[in-house]
């Protein structure tokens, strides 16, 4: 019962608490920036003056109610110091410290008149991601769930290391490139946190309750929000929403010991974002050389409205109908196969 009291808290002031923040936006003058435009985004000038950096409203929610319950209300006793090795609880509550470093430098960036030198803005992502695949090794060993499977298997230090930090770097880019269509990057970063929950627990891997808590209050958080954002949007989550949200998808599937599921609910975010990354990435280092995908517009989101005339809604079906189906195709298989496993 108190597991499910706990829950209705997480769940009911979640949507509550950031539903009225947005609807009122206090302190929005000093708080928030106003949307820029984006150069080449197609269609981005709609949302010339739209209030921009509300990820800032929703993720220190979010924040703020997972650690009221995972560490005030849930108190963990462990033999285990705070920064000794193994201690998952520190290891979370660090972890979610390295998603406020990742909102603020967003945030800053957000409210601020001119934008950012992108690689300032890199700089800044290279450092959390160090910091936060550090964090995953130290306190949450390398032992990887492979849920296709059914087994465990332990990595080398530093290779798990140097496989969490680029985990971080793509899933930060991917899921900031995303987010050019309203309502696309929280709908997605949505399907990828319950979807991760949900294989870790038909798993097995679940680390401890916290790991559901941080789900049922992440999804009504992001739902508040998407109540806003869904187009027309009143307001976008800007770097402080997407930049934070890429790296706490990866960091949950690392912490639900199944890092290697960003390849399944990270595929949107890497067939819409991830290849404008990679393209421009190729097209710098070669001096324009190599430019991939030279007759795809990039993101691919861009692509479906200025080559294909899909609207704004109809391009946030598809990717989100998409996404739904890998997600569930792949629970059902990884679940069918530890069925046949354990006959």
């Amino acid at each position: 019962m108190d597991l499910i009291y706990k829950m209705a808290i997480g769940l009911v002031a979640g949507f509550a608490i950031t539903f009225v923040l947005l609807k009122f936006l206090p302190g929005e003058k000093i708080i928030l920036g106003h949307d820029r435009g984006r150069k080449f985004a197609q269609g981005s000038e709609i949302n010339i003056g739209k209030p921009t950096g509300v990820g800032f409203y929703f993720i220190l929610v979010f924040l703020v109610l997972s650690s009221v319950i995972c560490f005030f209300f849930n108190p963990v006793s462990s033999e285990k110091g705070i920064f000794e090795s193994g201690n998952a609880v520190s290891g979370l509550a660090f972890g979610l410290l390295a998603v406020l470093a990742e909102m603020v430098t967003g945030w800053l960036d957000d409210r601020s008149k001119n934008p950012w030198n992108e690689y300032v803005k890199g700089a800044l992502d290279v450092i959390v991601s160090l910091i936060g695949a550090y964090v995953c090794v130290h306190f949450f060993g390398t032992d990887v769930y492979i849920a296709l499977t059914g087994s465990y298997i332990e990595f080398n230090p530093v290779l798990f290391y140097i496989l969490a930090f680029i985990l971080f770097i793509v899933s930060i880019n991917a899921t900031n490139a995303t987010d050019g269509i309203d309502g696309l990057s929280g709908t997605l970063s949505v399907l990828a946190v319950f979807t991760t929950f949900l294989l870790a627990f038909i798993a097995g891997s679940l680390p401890d309750f916290n790991a559901v808590y941080i789900t049922v209050i992440f999804v009504p958080v992001m739902l508040a929000y998407l109540l806003f954002n869904f187009n027309p949007s009143k307001m976008l989550m800007g770097d402080a929403g997407s930049r934070s949200l890429g790296f706490l998808i990866a960091f949950f599937a690392i912490y639900c010991k199944i890092p290697f599921i960003y390849l399944i609910i990270g595929l949107p975010f890497l067939c819409d974002g991830g290849i404008s990354i990679l393209k421009i990435t190729v097209g710098r280092l070669t001096k324009k050389k190599i430019i991939l995908f030279k007759n795809i517009t990039t993101p691919l989101h861009d692509e479906l409205r200025k080559n294909r005339n899909f609207s704004v809604k109809r391009v946030w079906l598809v990717l989100v109908l998409a996404a739904g189906m890998i997600d569930f195709l792949y629970v059902v298989i990884c679940k069918l196969l530890r069925m046949l496993g354990a006959v």
